[in-house]
């Protein structure tokens, strides 16, 4: 079976890792000629808009899938055409704009913060009158890892925000008072069948993934799959999904889905029974589902802008290191160490150890 992948970042790498014992290839189409997926199969140095190269891709290999949200959707419409193509178009179409996944949240009846669609400067003020502050400004595509979103606390903030942002079409939400970010990682195959993996506690620093701690018997664990399995099953998806929640009095509030494998469950390479990684190969490729259950006590650090020299973050013996052989640079997503306990209590230890390093 040979796997097509729009992009060629560390996502399609580990997804590569994951795929290659199970007699998988890929083929990788990413305009970076440096692409760190690219050691893990052939290359396919094009924009994702070039037709002519994604038809070449299409004639390499059985079926698509892709690494992240902001490949453009009729790249993937134009590509399902040729080949099987897994998650969709639509489901892909609503995930990279902000506007269309919070109307699809409220349509299926999962509770979101009040929000509007800006088209100006006098739409932003408007909507402030309504909505309140502080608000969070956000393009409507485009924006990850805390880029393309300001923070409104007070009038004068909202001064050109609109053209701060490139005056390009935004969403303003009102601010969430929440006291836990959590997401959960599911899996839906052709088949339709459904798993998903323990909640999530991630703590995000300048809006980029920091830290994220798989959960044991979360009591919102059920409300996190009711909401996951709407969506999943109202766009018939097929692979992995990720969606981001507030914790906010008892309860969940709807943040933002992710049509892929996410940052929040790299644990599961070392901390599931399968990995995301897998089970996304799996599900796209109609084998059967891998179990979703924990495996010890794990938690993933993200390395950003720089990995530690190797031999010190191995000296902590829970620690199992991912470089992405990516170049170094500030802000960037650069590799993770999964650390897996017997207990909760040696897993706090080991993060007090790991955080004198990072």
């Amino acid at each position: 079976m040979k796997i097509g992948v729009i992009g060629g970042g560390q996502l399609g790498r580990m997804l590569a890792l994951a795929g290659t014992p199970l007699g998988m290839q890929f083929v990788f189409l990413d305009p970076a000629s440096d692409a760190c997926a690219a050691a893990l199969g052939s290359h396919i140095c094009a924009d994702y808009n070039d037709y002519d190269h994604l038809q070449q891709l299409a004639q390499q290999v059985d079926l698509v899938t892709f690494e992240f949200e902001n490949v453009p959707a009729d790249t993937v419409a134009f590509l399902s055409q040729l080949v099987p193509v897994y998650p969709g178009a639509e489901a892909l179409r609503i995930a990279r704009d902000r506007l269309l996944e919070k109307t699809l949240f409220r349509q299926l009846g999962i509770p979101v913060a009040p929000f509007a669609d800006i088209h100006s400067q006098a739409d932003l003020e408007e909507a402030a009158k309504t909505l309140g502050l502080p608000a969070v400004l956000k393009t409507r595509t485009l924006g990850y890892d805390g880029k393309g979103q300001r923070v409104l606390r007070q009038p004068e903030d909202l001064q050109g925000a609109f053209a701060a942002l490139g005056s390009v079409p935004c969403i303003l939400e009102t601010f969430v008072p929440f006291s836990g970010e959590v997401s959960l990682v599911a899996v839906r195959g052709r088949d339709g069948e459904t798993r998903a993996y323990p909640l999530v506690h991630n703590t995000h620093t300048d809006g980029i993934l920091r830290l994220s701690i798989a959960s044991s018997d979360h009591p919102l664990q059920a409300q996190a799959e009711d909401y996951v399995n709407r969506v999943l099953e109202h766009l018939d998806y097929v692979g992995v999904l990720a969606f981001e929640f507030f914790e906010i009095d008892g309860g969940l509030k709807a943040n933002e889905i992710a049509p892929r494998v996410h940052n929040s469950g790299h644990w599961t390479i070392e901390g599931a029974e399968c990995s995301q990684f897998e089970n996304h190969l799996r599900a796209i490729t109609g084998l059967p589902l891998g179990d979703t259950r924990k495996v010890g006590e794990s938690a993933m650090i993200n390395f950003i802008g720089e990995v530690p020299d190797a031999s010190v973050v191995l000296a902590e013996p829970s620690c199992h290191l991912h470089h992405y052989n990516k170049a170094f640079k500030a802000g960037r997503k650069v590799g993770h160490a999964t650390l897996r306990c017997d207990s909760m209590d040696q897993l706090q230890q080991a993060l007090q150890r790991m955080q004198q390093i990072v």
